[in-house]
């Protein structure tokens, strides 16, 4: 492979190089998406880009393309690239689809679980928990998200990780910043992570993934009842789950 690059006149070094530029880039630009800084409906500036990330246009217009197929943005002809927007009926297909893959990653971790990967999930939940004594909803969100990805990273199916993370940064396209946060919320979600740690600890599978079940049907719960009109909950339901504690976060 390496003799047909060079005899075609490519530098497999530059390739190198521009690969680990595009995935720099990338990586930058979904952080933006998925922390907020950019928001569904934005318009994304290649020269824009360039000039900030201080690299050439090849690897941002590269790096468009990479995130598109991740479904992170848009492109429409004529006009540009564009953040995506994700509606509440596909936030409620990815909350369905993400609820089975949490289920089987509770399933795989509880059968191999063992001090180190309950340690870090542990000092997840403690993290959880110091957010809730502040008050921080922003530090108790990164604290959420992380121990949902080391959760599901621990199981050790890299295909289920893959396709996680996938629809992970598409919910996080979802508006949520209206929703109403109960004055309980944090309290209750923390409760609820504390359950789901337990029975992984217990290596209690099937109690472990009911309660996750429950825990992410609760914030396709709490979406609806924030974006749609009262009385619309029912609208659009998970398969439903001997579960039935309910979650305020997801």
């Amino acid at each position: 492979m390496t003799e047909n690059m060079q005899s075609a006149g490519v530098d497999p070094i530059d390739v190198v190089r521009r690969h680990s530029l595009t995935t720099l880039v990338r990586d930058e630009i979904e952080r933006h998406i998925v922390e907020g800084m950019l928001a569904p409906g934005d318009k994304l500036n290649e020269a824009d880009w360039a000039a900030r990330l201080q690299v050439s246009r090849g690897p941002v217009r590269e790096a468009f393309r990479a995130l598109e197929q991740a479904g992170l943005v848009r492109t429409e002809k004529n006009r540009g690239v564009f953040v995506r927007t994700v509606t509440l009926a596909e936030a409620a297909e990815i909350y369905t689809v993400r609820a089975v893959l949490e289920q089987a990653a509770c399933r795989m971790l509880a059968a191999n679980i063992d001090a180190r990967k309950l340690a870090v999930l542990r000092d997840w939940v403690d993290a959880m928990r110091a957010a809730v004594d502040v008050q921080d909803h922003d530090a108790y969100a990164r604290a959420n998200v992380a121990f949902h990805d080391a959760l599901v990273a621990s199981a050790g199916n890299l295909k289920l990780y893959e396709t996680y993370r996938r629809l992970v940064s598409e919910l996080s396209l979802f508006r949520r910043a209206a929703l109403a946060v109960q004055a309980d919320a944090l309290e209750r979600s923390l409760t609820e992570h504390r359950a789901i740690l337990t029975a992984l600890a217990s290596r209690d599978a099937d109690h472990a993934a009911a309660l996750m079940h429950a825990h992410v049907h609760g914030g396709l719960q709490r979406a609806h009842a924030a974006c749609e009109p009262a009385g619309a909950l029912e609208a659009v339901r998970m398969p439903a789950s001997s579960a039935s504690s309910v979650s305020p976060d997801g």
